[in-house]
């Protein structure tokens, strides 16, 4: 069940939104909430740091399918990974939530940031921070450096976690099958998650294959 919810408010009188989302499991529950404050808003899947090309698609389809069934517009960004792997140059053994992750998440934000400036959007936010295992200070900071580079554009630095909103992404999550990732999403990340694995006696990743909500239907 959704939790009961005051009504959202844009910042700085903010009248258009434009939502960064990293994946359908992080975003489902702020889309919903979003959506219940009737606040004007579109999301924006752009997400090059994500590998291997089929973990990617299918993240983006999920994102669409529910996009779609909520009736909210989504843009579709590039896949311009060349880009990232260029900015992530000589960050290959950063550790998670090291300046690598600020390298992404900041390369992220700022063509949110700049999508935003240039289709009338005037706030900007993402689902980045709500996950457990992102630094959510480090997130914020990300924002609002690619938010300052635009006039007119503001950053939303909302704790999407709080009043029960980790737990109502996690209902959606099961009630729509979402796929269930196992690793942040770049190839590095990929990396050190299998290394991890190996080390405990457990099996390598595998892609496509895990889905919230298993564990209760095969009970």
């Amino acid at each position: 069940m959704e939790p009961n919810r005051e009504k959202l408010v844009l910042p700085n009188g903010g009248k258009k939104l434009l939502l960064h989302s990293c994946c359908a499991p992080c975003s489902g529950g702020i889309i919903k909430f979003i959506q219940d404050s009737n606040i004007d808003f579109a999301i924006f899947y752009y997400n090059p740091n994500i590998h291997p090309k089929k973990e990617y698609e299918i993240r983006k389809e999920e994102n669409i399918r529910f996009a779609e069934k909520c009736h909210v517009p989504i843009i579709d960004a590039e896949y311009d990974t060349d880009n990232w792997y260029a900015r992530a140059k000589g960050l290959e053994f950063e550790p998670e939530r090291g300046i690598r992750c600020t390298m992404c998440f900041d390369m992220r934000l700022e063509r949110t940031a700049l999508y935003a400036y240039e289709h009338g959007f005037d706030v900007i936010a993402t689902s980045l921070g709500i996950s457990r295992w992102k630094n959510l200070d480090q997130v914020n900071d990300s924002g609002r450096r690619a938010a300052e580079k635009y006039e007119g554009i503001t950053y939303w630095d909302y704790n999407w976690r709080k009043k029960g909103g980790s737990a109502c992404n996690l209902e959606i999550c099961k009630y729509e099958r979402f796929y269930k990732q196992e690793y942040c999403g770049c190839a590095y990340s990929l990396r050190d998650a299998n290394q991890h694995r190996l080390a405990k006696g457990q099996e390598r990743i595998q892609i496509g294959v895990k889905f919230y909500g298993e564990e209760t239907n095969n009970k």
